[in-house]
């Protein structure tokens, strides 16, 4: 390792030409290789090298696989910026395909499949389809791969080539390293083609199951998500399968684990044995634990897929709450994950342990956690009506600690408590008012100003609290501005004539002093309004309050779908689907059968 570091050194392409070219007794070619080792590493600096194309094509006469390796580097790296130079390569990489040391042939075909130049492309098609049924599996295993390669440089050359019937045959090889890598292919043809497909017969797909033993992980991996194309016609075939793959639930490897659940859940649409379904319910539980106590890279992965699955399964952790509880330890985007799936699943049973654990995380040091577990408080409060006068007082008590962020977080989640329960709660608001020093954060004025114009014929200087809020009109935010506009309207419907004609001339200022366009109209919008009927007036401005709506995630039947069979992946910590994130890509459906059921009663059966 400590080697290969002094060889990260910027080096002078003049210096290392001449290295190269030393002709000194050099047997083994010793010299050559560290020379070509410095090479590649200021090539990966980013410092230009091309201009040893020449001295590096020389090199590539050597029947030494290492040399052959740094130079096909080279010249992937440098074919784009240099084509008739790498097109001096092309007769060297074309005798390498008849090396009689296989990995020689596998190197040189993998080389010529990475460089997009047409003479590289209709050079590789013969040799391409010969080295699909060489002698050697490895060789094999590298053709299969370089069909998609080659399929994205140029799909009508694969076509027209019968490349793709080639490739099929390599699903029923005697090698399953090259049967898995003949699957990945064909998925990846299959993913930016209408026309080809994966089509995987129930007799193939059990006898894909029972190669998973004897395969390598990554090859594992592949025979797996090759899987997902297989549509179940009758109606143990779904069971049959998954039985076969749940071994691979307590796998060593989080890949493994996160494929074979999502199989699992793939097939579950095709199953109608309940006491199936709930026993493959349980092993997916088990294997998320262990996802869970792994690295915590990999555990917020789980935590954003477990979003996901719960949709799925709503109670697969119903009676195990406890394992989403926040350690002192864990760092804070853990925490955060943690803290949405609380509010998921939370229920009547566990209501009160959760409510326990959220008032303690509220006491916490980090501000960020502190505010998401107030925001989880009122999540809770507004779910449940039969705890949200624990949750009220919870809040009373945080607002009581004076500390200024808590204070605006408490007031943002009493606010949406009012307007779920309307006239239940507002003997509070004397004590929200006695609070109202060192506000920053807009959105926490904005939630203040509301409850000062909502409930203004409930407090007494209701008129001098906004008055306040007004002398730094200007320097507010638009939305502080907004809700001052519209408190102030409020304010006017419920206050008596004098308090009335000082609220006009703050409307009237606003509309003579702003420059925004929207909040001039709005403001006169108000003025207008206010000076006309005042029933007319109160009927649109006090009883139209929009009603609360819980912010969890739940997600249409098409987009669940969708995230289920991307299970794991990248696009799913946003919960996007690839489709939504990457322009062109396709879109993964459940495929219509005789036995798939409907996924409504799916998750009612898993919620008995």
């Amino acid at each position: 390792m400590n080697r290969d570091k002094k060889l990260f050194i910027k080096e002078k392409v003049q210096e290392l030409r001449l290295e190269l070219s030393d002709e000194k007794k050099d047997k083994k070619h010793t010299r050559k290789k560290m020379v070509l080792k410095k090479i590649i590493a200021n090539m990966t600096m980013s410092n230009d090298m091309s201009s040893l194309f020449p001295d590096i094509i020389q090199c590539m006469d050597i029947p030494v696989l290492e040399i052959k390796k740094m130079c096909f580097l080279f010249l992937i790296n440098y074919s784009k910026l240099k084509p008739n130079m790498a097109l001096q390569a092309l007769p060297i990489l074309i005798k390498d395909l008849n090396d009689k040391n296989p990995l020689i042939r596998s190197l040189a075909l993998r080389t010529m499949s990475y460089i997009n130049i047409k003479e590289f492309t209709n050079s590789i098609i013969i040799p391409l389809y010969q080295l699909l049924s060489d002698s050697d599996p490895y060789v094999r295993k590298t053709a299969a791969i370089c069909v998609a390669k080659l399929y994205c440089i140029n799909k009508s050359i694969v076509e027209e080539n019968n490349l793709i019937n080639e490739l099929k045959k390599k699903l029923h090889d005697t090698n399953s390293i090259v049967v898995s890598s003949s699957l990945l292919s064909l998925s990846q043809i299959s993913e930016h083609s209408d026309s080809i497909k994966l089509d995987i017969s129930t007799s193939y797909a059990n006898k894909l199951a029972n190669m998973l033993d004897g395969c390598a992980e990554w090859n594992q991996i592949y025979i797996l998500e090759a899987l997902i194309n297989y549509i179940p016609q009758e109606e143990n075939d779904a069971e049959i399968l998954a039985e076969k793959i749940t071994p691979r639930l307590q796998h060593s490897n989080t890949c493994i684990i996160f494929t074979t659940i999502k199989i699992i859940l793939y097939l579950m649409n095709y199953m109608h044995n309940e006491n199936t379904i709930k026993v493959l319910s349980r092993k997916l539980f088990s294997s998320l634990i262990i996802l869970l106590s792994k690295d915590y890279e990999i555990e917020y992965i789980t935590l954003k897929n477990v979003q996901i699955i719960l949709q799925k399964i709503p109670n697969i952790f119903e009676n195990n709450i406890d394992i989403f509880f926040c350690k002192y330890n864990d760092p804070l985007y853990i925490k955060l994950a943690k803290l949405e799936i609380i509010t998921k699943i939370a229920n009547k049973e566990n209501i009160d342990s959760i409510i326990s654990e959220l008032k303690d995380y509220t006491a916490e040091i980090d501000k960020n956690f502190v505010k998401k577990s107030i925001q989880s408080v009122g999540i809770l409060a507004i779910k449940f009506e039969s705890i949200t006068e624990r949750c009220i007082n919870i809040l009373l008590a945080l607002i009581e600690t004076k500390i200024p962020y808590i204070i605006q977080e408490s007031i943002l989640v009493i606010k949406n408590i009012f307007r779920k329960y309307p006239n239940k709660y507002e003997s509070i608001i004397s004590i929200i008012c006695s609070n109202l020093n060192n506000f920053n954060d807009p959105e926490a004025k904005a939630a203040v100003i509301w409850i000062i114009g909502q409930y203004s014929n409930m407090i007494e200087n209701s008129h001098q609290l906004l008055n306040n809020f007004f002398s730094t009109f200007s320097d507010e935010t638009l939305e502080v501005q907004f809700a001052l506009l519209t408190a102030s309207a409020k304010l006017y419907i419920q206050q008596s004539h004098d308090n009335q004609n000082f609220i006009l001339s703050l409307l009237k200022k606003v509309i003579e002093d702003t420059g925004n366009p929207d909040l001039r109209d709005r403001a006169y919008m108000y003025w207008k309004l206010l000076l006309g009927d005042n029933y007319t007036a109160k009927k649109i401005i006090m009883e139209n309050i929009p009603s609360i709506t819980l912010p969890l995630q739940n997600f249409d039947q098409k987009t669940l779908d969708e995230l289920c069979l991307n299970l794991g992946s990248l696009s799913n910590i946003y919960y996007k689907t690839p489709s939504q994130l990457i322009a062109g890509s396709k879109v993964k459906e459940i495929q219509s059968s005789k036995v798939l059921r409907n996924r409504f009663n799916l998750k009612k059966s898993l919620n008995q």
